[in-house]
Protein backbone atom coordinates (compact mmCIF):
# COMPACT_ATOMS: atom_id res chain seq x y z
CA UNK A 1 0.00 0.00 0.00
CA UNK A 2 1.07 3.39 -0.81
CA UNK A 3 1.49 6.09 1.61
CA UNK A 4 0.36 9.65 0.94
CA UNK A 5 3.41 12.10 0.28
CA UNK A 6 3.70 14.55 3.84
CA UNK A 7 3.90 18.29 3.66
CA UNK A 8 5.55 20.53 6.41
CA UNK A 9 6.07 24.08 6.97
CA UNK A 10 9.52 25.16 7.57
CA UNK A 11 9.04 26.09 11.82
CA UNK A 12 5.96 24.66 12.34
CA UNK A 13 5.62 21.61 13.28
CA UNK A 14 3.62 18.31 12.18
CA UNK A 15 2.25 15.53 13.82
CA UNK A 16 1.94 11.86 11.95
CA UNK A 17 0.60 9.15 13.27
CA UNK A 18 3.01 6.23 14.69
CA UNK A 19 2.40 3.93 11.55
CA UNK A 20 3.04 6.57 9.24
CA UNK A 21 6.63 6.00 9.33
CA UNK A 22 8.69 2.72 10.56
CA UNK A 23 11.22 2.69 13.02
CA UNK A 24 14.45 2.52 10.95
CA UNK A 25 12.81 5.56 8.77
CA UNK A 26 12.65 8.01 12.13
CA UNK A 27 15.83 6.97 12.82
CA UNK A 28 17.25 7.66 9.92
CA UNK A 29 15.57 11.03 9.32
CA UNK A 30 16.91 11.88 12.82
CA UNK A 31 20.25 10.62 12.39
CA UNK A 32 21.00 12.42 9.37
CA UNK A 33 18.53 15.74 9.18
CA UNK A 34 18.32 16.34 13.32
CA UNK A 35 21.75 15.39 14.55
CA UNK A 36 23.44 16.11 11.47
CA UNK A 37 22.99 19.49 10.25
CA UNK A 38 20.02 20.30 12.56
CA UNK A 39 18.02 20.37 9.42
CA UNK A 40 14.52 19.68 11.42
CA UNK A 41 13.96 18.86 14.73
CA UNK A 42 12.43 14.94 15.25
CA UNK A 43 10.87 13.41 17.76
CA UNK A 44 9.67 9.50 17.98
CA UNK A 45 6.40 8.61 19.24
CA UNK A 46 6.05 8.70 23.15
CA UNK A 47 3.88 9.68 25.68
CA UNK A 48 4.99 13.34 25.39
CA UNK A 49 4.03 13.48 21.87
CA UNK A 50 0.16 11.12 22.31
CA UNK A 51 1.98 8.59 20.58
CA UNK A 52 2.94 10.79 17.40
CA UNK A 53 6.42 11.42 15.87
CA UNK A 54 6.44 14.97 15.51
CA UNK A 55 8.77 16.57 12.77
CA UNK A 56 9.58 20.83 12.79
CA UNK A 57 11.35 21.56 10.01
CA UNK A 58 14.44 24.23 10.98
CA UNK A 59 14.67 26.64 8.41
CA UNK A 60 15.21 24.64 5.49
CA UNK A 61 12.95 23.68 2.39
CA UNK A 62 12.55 21.17 0.23
CA UNK A 63 12.36 17.34 -0.26
CA UNK A 64 13.50 14.40 1.26
CA UNK A 65 12.55 11.18 -0.45
CA UNK A 66 11.93 8.66 2.73
CA UNK A 67 11.37 5.87 0.70
CA UNK A 68 10.58 4.73 -2.38
CA UNK A 69 6.66 4.96 -1.39
CA UNK A 70 6.75 8.49 0.79
CA UNK A 71 8.71 12.13 0.66
CA UNK A 72 8.91 14.95 2.65
CA UNK A 73 8.36 17.64 1.15
CA UNK A 74 8.74 21.08 3.21
CA UNK A 75 7.46 24.51 2.24
CA UNK A 76 8.88 28.08 2.80
CA UNK A 77 6.46 30.05 5.19
CA UNK A 78 6.74 32.89 1.96
CA UNK A 79 4.52 32.86 -0.98
CA UNK A 80 6.31 30.69 -3.60
CA UNK A 81 5.75 33.65 -5.39
CA UNK A 82 8.35 35.86 -3.75
CA UNK A 83 10.63 32.69 -3.50
CA UNK A 84 11.79 33.26 -7.30
CA UNK A 85 12.66 36.77 -7.49
CA UNK A 86 14.28 36.66 -3.76
CA UNK A 87 16.05 33.69 -5.65
CA UNK A 88 17.21 35.69 -8.82
CA UNK A 89 18.27 38.24 -6.60
CA UNK A 90 20.81 36.25 -4.54
CA UNK A 91 22.33 34.50 -7.21
CA UNK A 92 22.87 37.41 -9.66
CA UNK A 93 20.59 36.13 -12.51
CA UNK A 94 18.78 37.80 -15.10
CA UNK A 95 15.18 38.81 -15.49
CA UNK A 96 14.45 36.94 -18.33
CA UNK A 97 14.96 33.73 -15.58
CA UNK A 98 11.85 34.95 -14.21
CA UNK A 99 9.15 33.95 -16.19
CA UNK A 100 5.59 32.47 -15.90
CA UNK A 101 6.73 28.91 -16.21
CA UNK A 102 8.82 29.68 -12.92
CA UNK A 103 6.70 31.82 -11.18
CA UNK A 104 3.84 29.74 -11.52
CA UNK A 105 5.05 26.57 -10.11
CA UNK A 106 3.27 25.00 -7.24
CA UNK A 107 5.70 23.28 -5.58
CA UNK A 108 9.71 23.34 -4.62
CA UNK A 109 10.15 20.04 -6.75
CA UNK A 110 8.64 21.79 -9.75
CA UNK A 111 11.12 24.81 -9.52
CA UNK A 112 14.10 22.67 -9.13
CA UNK A 113 13.46 21.08 -12.16
CA UNK A 114 12.71 24.55 -13.69
CA UNK A 115 15.89 25.69 -12.84
CA UNK A 116 17.25 22.57 -14.10
CA UNK A 117 15.71 23.04 -17.62
CA UNK A 118 16.87 26.65 -17.73
CA UNK A 119 20.67 25.30 -17.26
CA UNK A 120 20.28 22.77 -19.70
CA UNK A 121 19.34 25.10 -22.35
CA UNK A 122 21.82 27.91 -22.00
CA UNK A 123 24.11 24.72 -21.89
CA UNK A 124 22.63 23.11 -24.81
CA UNK A 125 22.86 26.58 -26.93
CA UNK A 126 26.81 27.42 -25.89
CA UNK A 127 27.07 24.09 -27.10
CA UNK A 128 26.09 24.28 -30.67
CA UNK A 129 27.66 27.77 -30.62
CA UNK A 130 30.79 25.70 -29.63
CA UNK A 131 32.29 25.63 -26.16
CA UNK A 132 34.36 28.18 -24.41
CA UNK A 133 38.00 27.44 -25.25
CA UNK A 134 41.65 28.53 -24.20
CA UNK A 135 44.58 27.82 -24.55
CA UNK A 136 46.59 25.56 -22.10
CA UNK A 137 49.93 25.50 -21.52
CA UNK A 138 51.60 21.79 -21.14
CA UNK A 139 54.76 19.94 -20.61
CA UNK A 140 55.24 16.64 -21.97
CA UNK A 141 57.54 13.45 -23.64
CA UNK A 142 56.36 13.17 -27.40
CA UNK A 143 57.75 11.16 -30.20
CA UNK A 144 57.66 14.32 -31.92
CA UNK A 145 58.86 17.92 -31.58
CA UNK A 146 55.56 19.94 -30.11
CA UNK A 147 55.62 23.90 -29.73
CA UNK A 148 59.74 23.75 -28.47
CA UNK A 149 61.90 21.73 -26.77
CA UNK A 150 62.51 22.30 -23.13
CA UNK A 151 65.98 20.37 -23.67
CA UNK A 152 68.07 18.27 -26.14
CA UNK A 153 68.27 14.74 -25.66
CA UNK A 154 71.53 13.17 -24.50
CA UNK A 155 72.43 11.22 -26.15
CA UNK A 156 69.71 11.38 -29.02
CA UNK A 157 66.24 9.63 -28.19
CA UNK A 158 63.31 8.91 -30.01
CA UNK A 159 61.05 10.70 -27.47
CA UNK A 160 61.28 14.17 -26.78
CA UNK A 161 60.21 16.88 -23.49
CA UNK A 162 58.20 19.36 -25.18
CA UNK A 163 56.88 22.53 -24.42
CA UNK A 164 53.42 23.38 -26.00
CA UNK A 165 50.14 24.85 -25.85
CA UNK A 166 46.89 23.42 -26.75
CA UNK A 167 43.63 25.16 -27.61
CA UNK A 168 40.98 23.27 -25.57
CA UNK A 169 37.38 23.06 -23.59
CA UNK A 170 38.61 20.98 -21.07
CA UNK A 171 39.07 24.35 -18.96
CA UNK A 172 37.37 24.97 -15.03
CA UNK A 173 34.81 27.12 -17.00
CA UNK A 174 33.80 24.00 -18.76
CA UNK A 175 34.13 21.55 -15.79
CA UNK A 176 31.81 23.38 -13.47
CA UNK A 177 28.95 22.59 -15.97
CA UNK A 178 29.95 19.12 -16.49
CA UNK A 179 30.12 18.26 -12.65
CA UNK A 180 26.53 20.13 -11.51
CA UNK A 181 25.03 18.20 -14.62
CA UNK A 182 26.72 14.95 -13.68
CA UNK A 183 25.23 15.79 -9.75
CA UNK A 184 21.77 16.55 -11.29
CA UNK A 185 21.58 12.80 -13.55
CA UNK A 186 22.66 11.21 -10.39
CA UNK A 187 19.66 13.12 -8.21
CA UNK A 188 16.97 11.94 -9.96
CA UNK A 189 14.63 14.95 -8.96
CA UNK A 190 13.64 15.88 -12.21
CA UNK A 191 10.48 13.96 -14.52
CA UNK A 192 12.17 11.40 -16.94
CA UNK A 193 11.98 13.22 -19.78
CA UNK A 194 14.18 16.06 -17.85
CA UNK A 195 16.72 13.60 -16.52
CA UNK A 196 16.99 11.75 -20.31
CA UNK A 197 17.69 14.93 -21.51
CA UNK A 198 20.39 15.71 -18.85
CA UNK A 199 22.52 12.88 -19.16
CA UNK A 200 22.20 13.21 -22.73
CA UNK A 201 23.84 16.90 -22.42
CA UNK A 202 25.89 15.50 -19.84
CA UNK A 203 27.15 12.79 -21.31
CA UNK A 204 27.66 14.84 -25.18
CA UNK A 205 29.74 17.71 -22.57
CA UNK A 206 31.89 14.92 -21.23
CA UNK A 207 33.27 13.58 -24.39
CA UNK A 208 35.06 16.98 -24.26
CA UNK A 209 35.49 18.00 -20.79
CA UNK A 210 36.51 16.53 -17.19
CA UNK A 211 33.68 17.51 -14.74
CA UNK A 212 35.41 19.04 -11.35
CA UNK A 213 34.11 20.27 -8.24
CA UNK A 214 35.45 23.87 -7.65
CA UNK A 215 34.85 24.99 -4.18
CA UNK A 216 33.31 28.45 -4.33
CA UNK A 217 36.26 30.86 -3.65
CA UNK A 218 37.40 29.32 -6.29
CA UNK A 219 35.08 30.21 -8.87
CA UNK A 220 34.43 33.72 -6.67
CA UNK A 221 37.45 34.95 -8.92
CA UNK A 222 36.36 34.09 -12.47
CA UNK A 223 36.66 37.07 -14.75
CA UNK A 224 34.17 37.20 -17.84
CA UNK A 225 34.87 38.72 -21.40
CA UNK A 226 32.63 39.30 -24.23
CA UNK A 227 33.51 36.22 -25.82
CA UNK A 228 32.14 33.93 -22.33
CA UNK A 229 29.75 36.22 -20.73
CA UNK A 230 27.20 33.71 -21.10
CA UNK A 231 29.08 31.70 -18.57
CA UNK A 232 27.89 34.13 -15.73
CA UNK A 233 24.32 32.67 -15.23
CA UNK A 234 24.97 28.93 -16.02
CA UNK A 235 27.25 29.10 -13.35
CA UNK A 236 24.90 31.45 -11.03
CA UNK A 237 22.80 27.86 -11.72
CA UNK A 238 25.25 25.58 -11.36
CA UNK A 239 25.98 27.16 -8.01
CA UNK A 240 22.60 27.30 -6.49
CA UNK A 241 22.00 23.50 -7.43
CA UNK A 242 25.44 22.40 -6.05
CA UNK A 243 24.88 24.56 -2.68
CA UNK A 244 21.15 23.01 -2.07
CA UNK A 245 21.86 19.53 -2.70
CA UNK A 246 22.46 17.82 0.52
CA UNK A 247 25.94 15.72 0.14
CA UNK A 248 25.07 11.52 0.56
CA UNK A 249 23.55 10.70 3.99
CA UNK A 250 24.37 7.68 5.43
CA UNK A 251 22.97 4.36 5.15
CA UNK A 252 19.58 4.45 5.28
CA UNK A 253 15.96 3.66 3.17
CA UNK A 254 15.99 6.81 1.26
CA UNK A 255 15.41 6.52 -1.90
CA UNK A 256 17.48 9.49 -3.42
CA UNK A 257 19.66 12.11 -1.93
CA UNK A 258 17.41 15.33 -0.58
CA UNK A 259 17.04 18.15 -2.29
CA UNK A 260 17.06 21.05 0.57
CA UNK A 261 17.33 24.96 0.53
CA UNK A 262 18.46 26.59 2.99
CA UNK A 263 16.71 29.88 3.89
CA UNK A 264 18.43 31.25 6.23
CA UNK A 265 21.37 31.55 3.88
CA UNK A 266 19.01 32.69 0.84
CA UNK A 267 17.88 35.69 2.74
CA UNK A 268 21.57 36.84 3.58
CA UNK A 269 22.36 36.54 0.04
CA UNK A 270 19.63 37.96 -0.94
CA UNK A 271 19.49 41.17 1.49
CA UNK A 272 22.97 41.97 0.51
CA UNK A 273 22.20 41.31 -3.16
CA UNK A 274 19.70 44.06 -2.76
CA UNK A 275 21.25 46.84 -0.75
CA UNK A 276 24.45 46.48 -3.53
CA UNK A 277 21.81 47.18 -6.42
CA UNK A 278 19.92 49.55 -4.45
CA UNK A 279 22.84 51.75 -2.25
CA UNK A 280 23.28 55.42 -3.74
CA UNK A 281 26.30 56.27 -4.69
CA UNK A 282 28.76 57.15 -2.97
CA UNK A 283 28.03 54.34 0.12
CA UNK A 284 29.79 51.09 -0.19
CA UNK A 285 28.81 47.64 0.54
CA UNK A 286 31.42 44.95 1.65
CA UNK A 287 29.80 41.25 1.92
CA UNK A 288 30.85 38.73 4.44
CA UNK A 289 34.06 40.79 5.43
CA UNK A 290 36.57 38.54 7.95
CA UNK A 291 38.31 40.81 10.84
CA UNK A 292 40.87 39.18 12.72
CA UNK A 293 41.74 39.89 16.38
CA UNK A 294 44.45 39.59 18.62
CA UNK A 295 48.17 39.70 17.83
CA UNK A 296 48.45 35.76 16.41
CA UNK A 297 44.94 36.38 15.28
CA UNK A 298 42.85 34.26 17.84
CA UNK A 299 39.70 35.48 17.11
CA UNK A 300 38.24 35.75 13.49
CA UNK A 301 34.35 37.42 12.75
CA UNK A 302 32.68 36.77 9.64
CA UNK A 303 30.70 39.83 9.34
CA UNK A 304 27.74 39.38 6.88
CA UNK A 305 27.37 42.90 5.80
CA UNK A 306 29.78 46.17 6.68
CA UNK A 307 28.25 49.73 5.34
CA UNK A 308 31.13 52.36 4.49
CA UNK A 309 30.52 56.11 3.65
CA UNK A 310 32.15 58.23 0.79
CA UNK A 311 35.39 58.57 2.48
CA UNK A 312 36.24 54.49 3.21
CA UNK A 313 34.40 54.98 7.02
CA UNK A 314 32.59 52.17 8.60
CA UNK A 315 29.27 53.53 9.29
CA UNK A 316 27.57 49.95 10.40
CA UNK A 317 27.74 46.43 10.71
CA UNK A 318 24.14 44.18 9.74
CA UNK A 319 23.68 40.68 10.66
CA UNK A 320 20.51 38.63 9.00
CA UNK A 321 18.35 36.30 11.12
CA UNK A 322 16.24 34.28 9.44
CA UNK A 323 13.99 34.05 12.75
CA UNK A 324 10.19 35.33 13.76
CA UNK A 325 10.54 36.29 17.32
CA UNK A 326 9.17 38.56 19.43
CA UNK A 327 12.18 39.89 20.43
CA UNK A 328 15.71 39.85 20.00
CA UNK A 329 17.60 37.63 21.52
CA UNK A 330 20.65 38.00 23.76
CA UNK A 331 22.64 35.82 21.94
CA UNK A 332 21.62 37.57 18.93
CA UNK A 333 22.66 41.13 20.60
CA UNK A 334 25.70 39.94 21.77
CA UNK A 335 27.16 38.77 18.31
CA UNK A 336 26.22 41.97 16.66
CA UNK A 337 27.27 44.13 18.94
CA UNK A 338 30.88 42.07 18.94
CA UNK A 339 30.82 42.35 15.77
CA UNK A 340 30.19 46.25 15.93
CA UNK A 341 33.16 46.78 18.20
CA UNK A 342 35.77 44.69 16.43
CA UNK A 343 35.18 46.72 13.08
CA UNK A 344 35.05 50.39 15.19
CA UNK A 345 31.21 50.76 14.20
CA UNK A 346 29.09 53.32 15.61
CA UNK A 347 26.03 51.58 14.47
CA UNK A 348 24.77 47.54 15.02
CA UNK A 349 21.85 46.34 12.97
CA UNK A 350 19.97 43.11 13.16
CA UNK A 351 17.85 42.53 9.93
CA UNK A 352 15.09 40.48 10.76
CA UNK A 353 12.45 39.06 7.65
CA UNK A 354 9.49 39.82 10.24
CA UNK A 355 8.26 42.80 12.22
CA UNK A 356 9.11 41.99 15.64
CA UNK A 357 6.31 42.69 18.52
CA UNK A 358 9.01 44.20 20.52
CA UNK A 359 11.57 45.99 18.15
CA UNK A 360 15.19 47.09 19.53
CA UNK A 361 16.27 50.47 19.46
CA UNK A 362 19.10 51.03 22.01
CA UNK A 363 22.38 53.19 22.88
CA UNK A 364 24.89 51.15 24.23
CA UNK A 365 27.70 53.71 24.91
CA UNK A 366 28.69 55.30 21.30
CA UNK A 367 27.10 52.44 19.82
CA UNK A 368 23.75 52.56 18.54
CA UNK A 369 21.98 48.89 18.53
CA UNK A 370 18.64 48.53 16.54
CA UNK A 371 16.66 45.73 14.57
CA UNK A 372 15.41 46.43 11.51
CA UNK A 373 12.52 44.24 9.09
CA UNK A 374 12.94 43.08 5.15
CA UNK A 375 10.02 41.80 4.50
CA UNK A 376 10.20 39.40 2.60
CA UNK A 377 6.23 38.31 2.63
CA UNK A 378 5.30 41.71 0.96
CA UNK A 379 6.50 43.18 -2.35
CA UNK A 380 9.99 42.96 -2.13
CA UNK A 381 10.95 46.02 -3.89
CA UNK A 382 8.18 48.00 -1.64
CA UNK A 383 9.92 46.21 1.37
CA UNK A 384 13.45 46.66 0.76
CA UNK A 385 12.78 50.61 0.14
CA UNK A 386 11.30 50.63 3.23
CA UNK A 387 14.11 48.82 4.48
CA UNK A 388 16.48 51.21 2.87
CA UNK A 389 15.21 54.21 4.30
CA UNK A 390 14.92 53.20 8.16
CA UNK A 391 18.55 51.97 7.49
CA UNK A 392 19.91 55.91 6.58
CA UNK A 393 17.22 57.37 8.98
CA UNK A 394 19.38 56.85 12.28
CA UNK A 395 22.75 56.48 10.30
CA UNK A 396 25.68 59.20 11.96
CA UNK A 397 25.36 62.18 9.89
CA UNK A 398 27.77 62.84 6.79
CA UNK A 399 29.08 64.72 3.87
CA UNK A 400 27.50 61.70 1.70
CA UNK A 401 23.80 61.83 0.29
CA UNK A 402 21.12 60.03 1.51
CA UNK A 403 18.18 58.23 -0.51
CA UNK A 404 15.51 60.75 -2.05
CA UNK A 405 18.67 63.67 -1.25
CA UNK A 406 19.23 65.88 -4.54
CA UNK A 407 21.91 65.16 -6.53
Amino acid sequence: MTRPDVTLVEYHTAYLPAEALTFAEGLALWRNFDQRGKRLHLSFPSPKTENQWAITPQGWVGHIPVAADMTLHIQPRLPLTNLFPLWAYAYNLPQEDLDDDLVGVQSLAAFYEQVVQRLLARVQRRQRQGLYRTYQAHTAVTPFVRGRMVAYPQPPQVELRCHYEEHTADIPENQLIAYTLQQVARSRHCSNGVQTAVRRTAHHLQANVTPRLFTPSEWAGWSYTRLNQDYRPMHALCRFLLEQSTPLVEAGPFAGPPFLLNMARLFELFVAAWLQAHLPAPWRLKVQEVVTVGQANDLRFDIDLVLYDGDGRVTAVLDTKYKTPAHTAMTDVNQVVTYAQAKGAPQAVLVYPVDLVRPLDVQLHHLHVRSLTFAITDDLEQAGQRFLSALFNRLPITDNRLPGDPP
